[in-house]
């Protein structure tokens, strides 16, 4: 039976209800002690929502807590997008409430923005807010393809030659089919380390060929998988490597490049590897033990009992039972205390060779920055592990980890996050890193490798190559019209490298839009690009090239990416 937009609002908050309650009641408990529930009562009560503290909060009452709490215990954790999160969502709820009408966007905002503020309290419940935003995208999809008249827009005429034996971008270049079809959202260009290792989620990453059929091998995505090669193979390399870079910037990405590459696929089997492994010296990928460590997945306040009944608590409980040795460290993962390097090594040595893959470490670790007496340890405890962990890897030979931590204060949270920030950097940049995040000339290849098919056609090529001359040609006899740098072969060359795109388009995205705190950089242009191919797909354009004017404003996708 179809679902209403309000209905499908009403079951999102039944699941942030249950995802927030057991975060909210230890979280109080942690800084308020035994007057928690007093403080609380009082809050809801000067809100008029109720006269007591039932046992069974509603959405509406934990929102409320977390907003009025915030200064005093909420913030000591989370960040200034969490509180954003809490305050859009107290309006949603209310207009859920009073029965106003939620568009399809409307509803897959309050979707998203409750699937975020789960992620950020690493609760469980967030991976059901992500299939249900999915089930929205696809009948938001459904509507899109029958509300929207397809229209045929004019080719450019700019002198380039349109309509005298140019052929338009459609004509040689074809969007991969998820992206043509609109269907691109249900994946959102959102890479979940922690998904693809339970075996979850689209084959763009949960596949290694498919995978590297869509990545372009960036310099510093190259450094990255040379490094690990050779430490793997026991020929070198960093043992401890530290991604760090803007939201959106390709960390959890370029980790999944790793986690596929030593899967026990051919490497010679996965696009772009022949010049990896040339430049690494080894014939072939090791087949390595992989571990992932995701912090969004795993809960510091709630022990996680796992298919073979073992309960574990903590990130090192968590490596030793993915490592099939959890005795080695029962003890400590019991007390919440760190095991120790020698444990460690001994545990490592044992595995090897063996990569550690840690994403969203500071979202686990801010959470236990004042909550000494979660089942995760505490967090000194969390931090000396991090050291230890690291002298653990230095000293096998073929033992790499590589975590990952945010740039922005966007992913860092309040002063919890930030403290969790400073010690892993203090521990992790005691070793060179050899990982870079993409540069902006780097990103267009990013973004063209995938969201376009690849020009296999000679001849194809040669009609793209004759549309950047038309251009090149046409500001160099028009050069009082445009800026100067438009007129230089340099321009030209940057014409080419963006096919099909214009690179003012991309100038825009990547130098004005990535100021922004929400929008994700390449993710960001990721998204953004998607959307416009899929419209302009649609409606037929006949544009040579993908202008920065062609971008169809009136498009619900697109409207909801720039409101997003």
């Amino acid at each position: 039976m179809a679902q209403s937009n309000s209905e499908r609002v009403g079951k999102g908050l039944e699941t942030l209800r249950a995802g927030l309650q057991p975060y909210v009641e230890r979280q109080c408990a942690a800084i308020l002690g035994p007057r928690w529930r007093y403080e609380a009562a009082n809050t809801i009560r000067e809100e008029h929502i109720a006269d007591s503290l039932d046992d069974d909060l509603d959405t509406q009452a934990l929102l409320v807590i977390m907003w009025n709490l915030w200064n005093s215990v909420f913030g000591k954790v989370l960040g200034h997008s969490e509180r954003n999160y809490v305050s859009e969502l107290r309006t949603a709820r209310n207009n859920w409430a009073h029965q106003k009408t939620f568009t399809t966007d409307d509803a897959y905002r309050a979707l998203d923005t409750m699937e975020r503020l789960l992620r950020a309290i690493a609760a469980p419940e967030a991976v059901e807010l992500e299939r249900q935003k999915a089930e929205l995208l696809r009948v938001r999809y459904e509507e899109s393809a029958q509300k929207t008249t397809r229209r045929a827009t004019r080719p450019l005429d700019a002198g380039t030659g349109a309509g005298s034996g140019l052929r338009p971008w459609r004509e040689i270049v074809t969007p991969h089919k998820d992206v043509a079809t609109g269907r691109y959202q249900q994946a959102e260009f959102m890479a979940d380390l922690g998904q693809v290792a339970r075996h979850e989620g689209s084959a763009e990453y949960n596949d290694p060929r498919e995978f590297f059929q869509r990545t372009y091998i960036t310099a510093g995505l190259r450094g990255l998988l040379v490094n690990a090669l050779r430490r793997l193979n026991g020929t070198g390399g960093n043992p401890v490597v530290e991604l760090q870079t803007n939201f959106g910037g390709g960390k959890t990405h370029s980790m999944l490049a790793l986690y596929h590459l030593f899967s026990g696929v051919n490497a010679h089997d996965l696009l772009g590897m022949e010049p990896v492994l040339l430049e690494a010296d080894v014939a072939n990928t090791v087949q390595a033990r992989r571990v992932v460590l995701s912090g969004q997945a795993i809960s510091p306040g709630q022990p996680a009992i796992k298919s073979d009944g073992t309960t574990v608590r903590t990130l090192w409980g968590e490596l030793a039972w993915q490592l099939e040795c959890y005795d080695r460290v029962a003890g400590a993962d019991a007390t919440g205390t760190n095991p120790g390097s020698d444990v460690l090594r001994e545990m490592l040595g044992a595995a090897a060779p063996v990569i550690i893959l840690i994403d969203e470490w500071v979202t686990h670790a801010r959470q236990l920055f004042v909550n000494d007496h979660f089942s995760g340890g505490s967090f000194d405890a969390n931090m000396s592990f991090a050291q230890a962990l690291t002298e653990a890897a230095r000293a096998v030979p073929t033992a790499l980890v590589v975590a990952s931590l945010p740039a922005s204060d966007t992913e860092v949270g309040g002063d919890g996050g930030q403290q969790a920030l400073t010690r892993l950097q203090q521990v992790f940049r005691r070793s060179d890193s050899p990982w870079r995040p993409a540069g902006t000339e780097e990103g267009y290849a990013i973004v063209r490798r995938r969201l376009f098919q690849s020009i296999d056609d000679p001849d194809l090529h040669r009609q793209a190559d004759a549309v950047v001359r038309a251009f090149g040609e046409f500001y160099a006899s028009h050069s009082n019209e445009f800026p100067a740098a438009c007129r230089e072969d340099a321009y030209r060359r940057r014409i080419q490298d963006t096919y099909p795109f214009h690179p003012e388009l991309f100038d825009r995205l990547y130098s004005d839009w990535c100021q922004l705190d929400r929008f994700q950089q390449t993710r960001g242009v990721l998204r953004m690009m998607a959307a416009v191919i899929a419209a302009l797909w649609e409606s037929g354009d006949r544009g040579l090239l993908i202008m920065p004017g062609a971008i169809p404003l009136d498009h619900p996708s697109v409207q909801n990416e720039i409101m997003h």
